[in-house]
């Protein structure tokens, strides 16, 4: 079973790290298999076009697709993306976007997810899937143990 007091350090943890701090995104909800990721729209995700950049849909489904995939990991194991393939379906100008990752398979070596992001009014706006590999030894270290004993 999963600590909740780790969700809660890990979601602190990667808010306040640089990239999500940059981006202005974070983990909104965390759980075995699924992941939501929330980033509310700025000018600096823009291009000159006043559109999204596709970038930012591409970090948004990295990002869900990574997390959906993280907690069915061993506590000293890590994870790194290794295949990223998507589907820009409608542009966006403002507003909140919404990542839903879903981990389909997760294994010892090879993890395999999808997401989706979605506007405020849950039109979806791009698509991808990710492989992911589990990297032991090197976990996150935070305080709060990953799992709780059953």
């Amino acid at each position: 079973m999963i600590n909740p007091a780790y969700v809660d350090e890990l979601k602190r943890r990667v808010k306040n790290s640089p990239f999500p701090s940059h981006m202005i995104m974070e983990i909104d909800h965390i759980e075995p298999d699924a992941a939501r990721i929330i980033l509310d729209l700025a000018d600096c995700h823009l291009q000159p076009f006043g559109i999204v950049h596709g970038g930012v849909l591409a970090t948004l489904i990295d990002t869900a697709t990574f997390w959906a995939a993280f907690l069915n990991l061993p506590e000293d194991t890590g994870l790194v993306n290794v295949d990223l393939k998507l589907n820009y379906l409608k542009p966006v100008t403002r507003g909140r976007l919404i990542a839903r990752g879903t981990c389909l398979r997760s294994g010892k070596s090879i993890s395999y997810s999808e997401a989706g992001v979605f506007s405020a009014d849950n039109a979806l706006l791009a698509h991808g899937t990710s492989t992911l590999m589990a990297l032991p030894g090197k976990g996150l270290q935070l305080e709060s143990p990953k799992f709780l004993d059953a």
